[in-house]
């Protein structure tokens, strides 16, 4: 079929389309995208460019050749992550591809830059099989010093995650399970110390078994909760359950010790915690019913599973995932600290060890300031990156995954 032209009217067209979408702010600020590309070196005059590129790159290339770890030093591989999608499962907005994709992992590198000083390339990948994801990323790795996974959705997600992990020496992070768990985990820290009890003492439970639920519930376990159940959209996960895919066969194996079956709202009778991941909705009355001093974190986006005015009639906490309530549970809080203390000490992954202790190191920015509408710091807090940086570059060092 022969290409039609772009006529002078399918030009005025476009041109209209685009003033009518410009009214909205957030096209504004979206139009030709939030990310540039800048030098770091001058390039003034022949001298500049003979050494910038031909001959005098030609000896920095070949001293990479014989030394590859040289090219920590003399690219740019040392600072930069490679910010990959599918476009599966991007925000609440669920499988929308790799091209509507592409404003939120623009977003993630302005985030990136902007909370950590680290540059980073938005890549969305036109498939969604699982040896074509991993194979693709795998070539794109030698040019870059970390990969931060985003929006692929559950379960893929987590065998992609592990099958690069064990393919490549350089931090594999996926931001919608472990941002979100550390994260959690921080606020609930503070939540328990606040109505003066471990986590030990402390029964969950989790709406929600996709990428976040299933990592939030992971991490929990890993800090030592004391019960956690967790529920999918056919109710509680327990073992022998029918129709359990092999990631929440293995999460029915080392959950709900007390045995629950049936729905979320049954499992949170008399329960200290819900963690909300799912997108579903939560009766006001089961809500009612948990133990005293009860801790809600309601994260889904936009609409949280009961409204944070309602559960605070009956809630010592609550948290959600909005920027408009106290206490947000948001990803910038973990992700951009954690990249920089891995890429400042030339982490070889990221271990459990590692987003433990971003998770202290984030409770503890709290301190004495902690109140039921203070769990969590604020995103702007500048002492956020710092923190998590230093803690996570010093648990790669203790736990001898460091090479500087």
């Amino acid at each position: 079929m022969a290409v039609q032209p772009f006529t002078s009217e399918a030009r005025r067209r476009e041109s209209s389309d685009a003033a009518s979408l410009d009214n909205d702010p957030a096209f504004r600020l979206h139009r030709g995208g939030k990310l540039e590309m800048r030098s770091t070196i001058p390039v003034r005059d022949k001298e500049d460019l003979s050494l910038a590129y031909t001959p005098g790159v030609a000896r920095v290339c070949t001293a990479i050749a014989d030394d590859p770890a040289l090219a920590h030093s003399y690219t740019w591989t040392s600072k930069v992550v490679a910010v990959v999608t599918d476009g599966t499962a991007v925000l609440g907005l669920g499988d929308i591809g790799p091209a509507a994709s592409m404003p939120v992992m623009e977003g993630k590198s302005l985030l990136f830059k902007e909370f950590a000083g680290i540059d980073s390339v938005p890549i969305a990948l036109d498939c969604t099989g699982v040896d074509e994801i991993v194979e693709t990323v795998v070539r794109l790795a030698p040019s870059f010093g970390g990969i931060n996974l985003e929006d692929i959705s559950a379960p893929r997600c987590f065998e992609i995650e592990d099958r690069l992990r064990a393919a490549l020496d350089i931090p594999v992070f996926h931001d919608d399970q472990h941002g979100t768990a550390i994260v959690t985990l921080a606020a609930l820290k503070n939540a328990a110390r606040l109505i003066g009890r471990p986590l030990s003492d402390l029964r969950a439970v989790v709406a929600g078994a996709g990428a976040s639920g299933v990592a939030v519930t992971r991490m929990l376990l890993e800090a030592g909760i004391g019960d956690i159940a967790v529920s999918d959209s056919r109710g509680l996960i327990y073992p022998g359950r029918p129709g359990l895919n092999p990631v929440k066969e293995a999460l029915a194996a080392d959950t709900n010790r007390a045995g629950l079956r049936g729905s979320t709202e049954e499992a949170l009778r008399g329960a200290d915690v819900f963690i909300g991941l799912s997108g579903s909705t939560v009766h006001e009355s089961a809500i009612a019913a948990m133990a005293p001093d009860a801790i809600v974190f309601a994260l889904s986006n936009p609409t949280p599973e009961v409204h944070p005015d309602v559960a605070r009639r009956y809630a010592r906490v609550v948290a959600t995932g909005r920027s408009d309530y106290p206490n947000q549970i948001n990803n910038v809080l973990a992700f951009p600290g954690i990249f920089r203390g891995a890429l400042d000490v030339r982490a070889r992954t990221i271990t459990e060890g590692m987003k433990l202790a971003a998770a202290d190191a984030l409770a503890a920015i709290v301190g004495d300031d902690l109140a039921p509408d203070h769990v969590i710091p604020g995103p702007f807090d500048e002492r956020v990156a710092p923190a998590v940086s230093a803690a996570v570059a010093e648990q790669a060092r203790r736990e001898g995954v460091s090479r500087a």
